[in-house]
């Protein structure tokens, strides 16, 4: 039985001789098994009859480090004092043995393992009766690569390195692959469960895989300048929810996000410049957590109307073909009396009353998850007024790249209207601030 993790020795000793633990734990691998000399050397009985060390006597636990690859062993038949296994699901433990007075302090370990780890010296410190069902290790020395740290960082920068055969190291945290033609994400990438930053830029990839929505570290992704034509609706209700802060998506062939895009609610940062976008996500304003945002040089004539709603240190949509504002030109969708189906879905909606798939047809569900937020603060669904209205960029931005060479910071903003009232009032008030 092997196991591999960071290992402190804590001598329990050292406080009464006014000594401290340097408190520092290294890669080791631990195993469990007899010494050659016992499980070779026979022993003879009271009937004269010979045994092969079978009673767990023998049993040892076998440190293994790189400083020491030899390793230090500890008895474990009835040598075990006690178990500390609160924090096992983080693949922490600690086992403290009689003789020597030490604590052995597990970290960073396969969780799975160490549980069946511990399990085996259980069953060893016991004995005789219940040690036959250890799987046993040779105690022998480790070789240098066993001991070696984790790798939690890789770099590779050409298809010459890229690696074809092996696996990549199951530690990772940062992996970067580019400049290497890749067309499509390698699915080995799905099972590096401790990846925080994923960095595939400057390849060929068309598409996005599901799975890549299971790395639930995962809090940078960048994909800049590929050849991505859609970001799938899967991956924004993903793990990525709550763990996505940095998304670029700059240079590659987007021409829309999905409309769920806005449920990766932790994004700090968001990339998109150089696509083909001719629409951002109508809820944008949803991602509070937003900071910088850069969409320039792409198809957009016009901003949604939740853009409003964003708080920004940093905005760029220099390169983009904005409309004029027309007020006057409004996009008429209201009908006097309003429906009863949307007098019922502005009445669910203003008084945030739960909703879901288990208790409205899933079309209707889509419809108040994707509602519109007149100027007055009420909700409107299928019933309203739409136009684009002039806004200032500043009031969403600390630092705002120029709209144009002229200098410009302002851009059209769709605006929505629940009523003919709210309509003639916002009129009013431009035509006000005209004349002023």
């Amino acid at each position: 039985m092997k196991l591999q993790c960071d290992v402190e020795v804590i001598n329990r000793m050292l406080p009464s001789c006014g000594l401290k633990s340097k408190g520092r734990s290294s890669r080791a691998v631990l195993s469990i098994g007899r010494p050659e000399r016992e499980r070779a050397a026979p022993s003879t009985g009271s009937n004269g009859s010979t045994s092969t060390g079978s009673s767990g006597s023998g049993l040892h636990l076998l440190i293994c480090t790189s400083r020491d690859r030899s390793g230090a062993k500890y008895k474990l038949k009835e040598n075990v004092e006690k178990f500390f296994t609160w924090f096992v699901e983080e693949g922490k433990a600690t086992v403290r043995l009689k003789e020597p007075a030490i604590d052995i302090c597990l970290s960073k370990a396969d969780v799975t393992s160490l549980k069946s780890f511990l399990s085996a010296v259980r069953l060893a410190q016991r004995g005789a009766a219940a040690a036959g069902g250890v799987p046993l290790s040779a105690l022998c020395p480790v070789r240098a690569r066993e001991v070696e740290k984790p790798k939690q960082k890789l770099t590779v920068l050409s298809r010459r390195d890229y690696p074809l055969t092996r696996s990549f190291p199951p530690a990772l945290q940062q992996l970067q692959v580019s400049y290497c033609q890749l067309n499509r994400v390698d699915l080995r990438v799905l099972s590096l469960r401790a990846l925080r930053r994923l960095d595939l830029s400057n390849n060929r990839i068309r598409a996005l895989p599901a799975g890549l929505g299971d790395l639930r570290a995962l809090a940078e992704l960048v994909l800049h300048n590929n050849q991505l034509e859609r970001f799938g609706d899967e991956l924004c209700c993903s793990g990525l929810q709550t763990s996505l802060r940095l998304l670029d998506l700059s240079h590659n062939l987007l021409p829309a996000l999905p409309a769920r895009f806005c449920q990766l609610r932790q994004l700090v940062t968001l990339r998109l410049d150089h696509n083909r976008l001719q629409r951002l996500p109508f809820h944008l304003g949803r991602l509070s957590a937003l900071r910088f945002l850069s969409a320039a040089h792409n198809q957009l004539p016009v901003l949604p109307d939740g853009f409003r709603s964003l708080r920004l240190d940093t905005l760029d949509l220099f390169g983009n073909p904005f409309a004029r504002a027309h007020t006057l030109q409004p996009r008429m969708l209201i009908t006097l009396p309003l429906t009863l189906q949307e007098l019922a879905a502005r009445t669910v909606l203003d008084h945030r009353v739960p909703h879901s798939p288990q208790l409205l047809p899933l079309h209707l569900c889509r419809e108040l998850d994707f509602s519109s937020v007149c100027v007055c603060g009420r909700m409107c669904v299928n019933a309203f007024i739409q136009t684009a209205v002039s806004f200032n960029l500043h009031q969403v931005a600390h630092t705002v790249v120029l709209v144009d060479n002229m200098g410009g910071t302002e851009a059209p903003v769709h605006t929505h209207f629940c009523s003919l009232l709210c309509y003639c009032q916002h009129m009013d008030e431009c035509v006000q601030r005209e004349l002023r």
